[in-house]
This record gives C-alpha cells, sequence and structure tokens, in this order.
C-alpha cells in the first residue's frame, strides 16, 4: 500500500515548546519504515533550562547536549530530511509547535522555513481504535508496535507511524492524503505567521 510520510517526535527541555533538545525522525514508503534517524539538539539560549521532570523522562541532561549542534544549525538537515512529506506525529500540535517556537526563538524563519504539512497519529487513533484512553503506547500497541521505548524520540516516531500505517490499511486507503479524507483527520499546514500573531496575542492579554 503506497503510504508514504515522515514521522516525527521531539524531546523538550521544560515545559517550553522552543526547548527542543531532542529529535526522532522515521520515513515510510509504501507503507512500511524504509529509515530512521534522530539527534540531540542545544535548545536555544534563554529556553535552555532542563528541568528534572523532563529529564529523568527522555535521559537528555545540559551535559548530553553540550556538543549538539544548535535549533538554527540544525534546521536545514532536518527539513532535508523530511522533504516534502507530509509529517506525521502523536499530538501533531505538539510537535509542530515545537518547530514553530523554536524557529521563532532563534529568528530561523521564512528564509528556511517552507510550508509543512502535518497529521495528527493521536487524532487517527480515536477515530480508528477503541481504546480506554489513547496515549502513545496504546494506541500502538493496538496497531501492533509492540517495542516502544516511549520517550526516545526514535521510537516515539516510529510508534506514531505504525498507527498511521495500520489504520490506512484497516481503511484501506491508498495514501495519506485519502487517508484523511476518510477517518475525517484533517492534514493540516503550519502557519508561522498565524502561530506569531496567536503568542503577540498572549503577551498583550498578558500585560493587562
Amino acid at each position: 500500500m503506497p503510504v508514504n510520510f515522515t514521522a516525527i517526535d521531539f524531546e523538550t527541555a521544560n515545559s517550553d515548546p522552543a526547548s527542543a533538545c531532542a529529535v526522532g525522525l522515521v520515513r515510510v514508503r509504501c507503507g512500511e519504515v524504509v529509515e530512521r534517524d534522530g539527534w540531540l539538539i542545544k535548545p536555544p539560549a534563554g529556553h535552555d533550562e532542563f528541568m528534572p521532570f523532563n529529564v529523568q523522562l527522555h535521559g537528555v541532561s545540559r551535559e548530553r547536549v553540550q556538543s549538539a549542534l544548535t535549533w538554527s544549525a540544525q534546521l536545514p538537515r532536518l527539513l532535508s530530511w523530511v522533504g516534502s512529506d507530509v509529517l506525521v506525529a502523536h499530538n501533531a500540535n505538539f510537535d509542530l509547535g515545537v518547530i514553530a517556537a523554536a524557529c521563532m526563538a532563534t529568528a530561523s524563519e521564512h528564509e528556511q522555513l517552507p510550508p509543512l504539512k502535518y497529521f495528527c497519529s493521536l487524532r487517527l487513533a480515536r477515530k480508528v481504535y477503541e481504546l480506554p484512553r489513547y496515549r502513545l503506547p496504546v494506541a500502538a500497541e493496538a496497531a501492533g508496535f509492540t517495542e516502544l521505548n516511549h520517550h526516545d524520540p526514535i521510537s516515539d516516531a516510529e510508534a506514531a507511524a505504525w498507527i498511521v500505517i495500520d489504520s490506512a490499511a484497516r481503511l484501506r486507503t491508498p495514501d495519506i492524503y485519502r487517508l484523511g479524507k476518510v477517518s475525517g483527520v484533517q492534514i493540516s499546514e503550519l502557519d508561522l505567521e498565524a502561530r506569531r500573531t496567536e503568542a503577540l496575542e498572549l503577551i498583550d492579554d498578558a500585560t493587562f
């Protein structure tokens, strides 16, 4: 089944979405995982506090990212890896929010960031499976992915990929665009201007 996309997962140093400290990427071609990659990221200055809760979850500490590339330096590699694929993530608003926030925090914006289309495996799982909850480990197991190392970004990205692959097979959809239509889960596009406007409005609201 020719379902093609790239799954992505970010880990962050703290609750700030700009604090990306690791990324995992999984490429899917014709409904099969064909490539995996991932790397550490040095979070942008001012967004680089490593909270104990986050470090305990994913194991990425300040010491581990000392020699990693910064967000701006690694962004071309990330975009080259993704190419023109639709990005898949579990709770995609979070992961695309990381891209938007980190770009805005570092001024890595229009000259580098092309339109990015994305699709949420969490929303898809809620349409396809009947589960007590739809957290990634539960939904991934329903999709047949039983080797999840949760909060390892490559493993999390692969789990999201399996949810889409399995759903496409169940719904007999020939590609991710058709899967979106049949499932009722919209393929969205990251709008950096809209996100910047929302951020400015939040700042304005906070001043009153």
